[in-house]
């Protein structure tokens, strides 16, 4: 186990018995993985589960060509597609499937229930009853998760007022309802009041990002949080332009978001 500093930990039990099921399959053939991902396939090729899956599995013997085959299913940004690639990933007879997000591993639940799965992401897995405990999640999900404690919200919000010290009203775009985001917008309520902090929050319908920007804009804001989303990564021009257009400093979650143009970043180094 990591220390409690280290942002990225393996949190959850030892999934011992599945790399032995995967030097039984190595041994008699290929090793089969599979990795479900709720977003479209990167452009650039700096991915770092992308690339870090396949070189890390390689320092442990499993080489793709040779022993292994990892099997990956991109979902465009449309969660409503992931329980159909989980099917097709139980069919390509994947011996595990690496889930990353929430819906993610809630699709490979429900349509490959067999299948044993490891998390990857930033929600609280006990909260949503895909596992009993943190240190002993019973039934067959393990994994990591990005942050040690909490989702980093509030942090995020504490580094856009340290950066912006004038701003009273602070901005949040955030996703229609959604069950796995509640940690992270009650981190950042919770951090706002702190502050003390007007909070706003504006909900981007159907790809209406124009529309939820002009709803914040009645109110004000000084400043914007953009909340980690696998849409808001994934529509990441279009918002940063947008923050640009209306003269909003904000801060975002992942590097990429930064790396294109947005003002500032901040979550655990994948």
């Amino acid at each position: 186990m990591m220390r409690r500093d280290v942002a990225l930990r393996l949190l959850l039990a030892s999934c011992s018995p599945w790399p032995l099921g995967l030097r039984a399959q190595a041994k008699e053939g290929i090793a089969r993985v599979g990795v479900l991902r709720p977003s479209a396939p990167p452009v650039s090729k700096d991915d770092l589960l992308l690339n870090g899956l396949p070189r890390a599995l390689a320092e442990r013997g499993y080489v793709e060509g040779r022993n292994l085959q990892i099997e990956t299913r991109w979902a465009g940004g449309d969660a409503a597609r992931l329980p159909e690639l989980a099917r097709e990933l139980q069919q390509a007879r994947v011996q595990l499937i690496v889930a990353v997000s929430a819906p993610a591993v809630r699709a490979v639940q429900q349509a490959a229930p067999a299948l044993p799965v490891v998390l990857f992401g930033n929600f609280d897995p006990v909260a949503l009853g895909m596992v009993a405990s943190l240190a002993r999640p019973g039934g067959n999900v393990t994994g990591v998760l990005i942050a040690p404690d909490g989702t980093l919200a509030g942090k995020r919000l504490e580094l856009l007022k340290t950066a912006v010290p004038q701003a009273q009203r602070v901005g949040f775009l955030v996703p229609p309802a959604d069950a796995t985001l509640l940690p992270q917008m009650q981190e950042t309520r919770k951090a706002a009041a702190a502050l003390g902090l007007e909070l706003h929050e504006a909900e981007v319908r159907d790809g209406g990002y124009a529309a939820a920007f002009q709803a914040l804009a009645a109110r004000r804001p000084q400043a914007l949080v953009v909340a980690g989303h696998t849409f808001f990564m994934r529509d990441r021009a279009q918002i940063i332009a947008l923050a640009e257009k209306n003269r909003l400093p904000a801060i975002y979650e992942w590097r990429e978001q930064a790396l294109d143009g947005g003002l500032m970043a901040y979550s655990t180094s994948l």
